[in-house]
């Protein structure tokens, strides 16, 4: 987004002499592509060297990758990597309080709560110079997508008959082959960077590329979900089917694919022209 977009005219705080323009570094790649290439330093957050920053950033980057809120990035990065101006410009309360609403469920599922180092009174009201949100602006111009729910995990099925699944295909909103895989990353043997390929066996009224970054968010906000299904670094294949709730993608049965299973192949074969009771 252009930063210009969220700027609310008013006073700003100085930032004095103590600080200093950088590059934002390659490690922070929640903050690359985001309109501006120096940051200060310290931040925000009261960081005061660049180890420090990419310390601390690297932990939000799978809450950015989960696209938990749409400006859950601008937000983020106005404090880990605010742009060199000079004043500070803070993201506006309403900013944090529209991430926050849609990110904390998102850690809690993660199992950790909204931090108090993020508590949204501490930032500025958007009478003050600040980066302010333009989520109603996005609503109109963007079509709403139901989002990913933090769930209780599905059992994977192993044993089942290509009737029965044919039967969960009727009752559901979408089903989708997805083939899942883990590798080592940098910083951290835990973080799981989830390599998704996937195949449509009915999707709805979803286009292909929407039911796609739903389901890779899912997998996202789901990590526990997604550490069942990747046990080990071999690629995995598996039928996630599911439904559409009020606005929230739920998915409720896991089946294991697996190259000699044939009746998931037959049943797919089979949904072509099945016609449900």
């Amino acid at each position: 987004f252009a930063l210009s977009g969220f700027l609310r005219v008013a006073t700003g705080f100085d930032i004095g002499l103590s600080t200093k323009c950088v590059v934002i570094p390659k490690e922070m790649g929640m903050c690359h592509k985001i309109g501006y290439s120096e940051m200060r330093l310290p931040n925000l957050m009261g960081h005061t060297s660049m180890a420090e920053v990419i310390l601390k950033s690297t932990t939000w980057q799978h809450l950015v990758h989960t696209d938990c809120h749409p400006h859950v990035r601008t937000f983020l990065c106005s404090l880990f990597a605010p742009i060199c101006l000079d004043t500070f410009i803070h993201p506006c309360r309403s900013m944090c309080v529209a991430v926050r609403d849609s990110c904390a469920p998102v850690l809690l599922c993660h199992g950790h709560p909204w931090p108090d180092s993020l508590d949204c009174d501490r930032f500025p009201g958007d009478e003050d110079m600040c980066l302010a949100s333009v989520t109603k602006e996005y609503k109109h111009l963007h079509k709403v997508l139901p989002r990913p729910a933090c769930q209780t995990c599905p059992a994977v099925e192993e044993f089942f008959t290509h009737k029965r699944v044919l039967e969960v295909l009727c009752d559901s909103n979408f089903a989708v082959k997805v083939k899942l895989s883990k590798r080592r990353t940098v910083f951290d043997d835990q973080e799981y960077n989830i390599e998704c390929q996937v195949e449509f066996i009915t999707q709805g009224s979803l286009l292909p590329y929407e039911t796609q970054s739903m389901i890779q968010q899912w997998l996202l906000i789901n990590e526990k979900c997604t550490q069942r299904m990747t046990l080990t670094h071999r690629p995995m294949v598996y039928l996630l089917v599911g439904n559409i709730e009020e606005g929230m993608i739920l998915v409720n049965q896991v089946y294991h694919w697996q190259r000699k299973d044939s009746q998931l192949t037959l049943a797919t074969q089979k949904w072509r022209y099945h016609k449900c009771l």
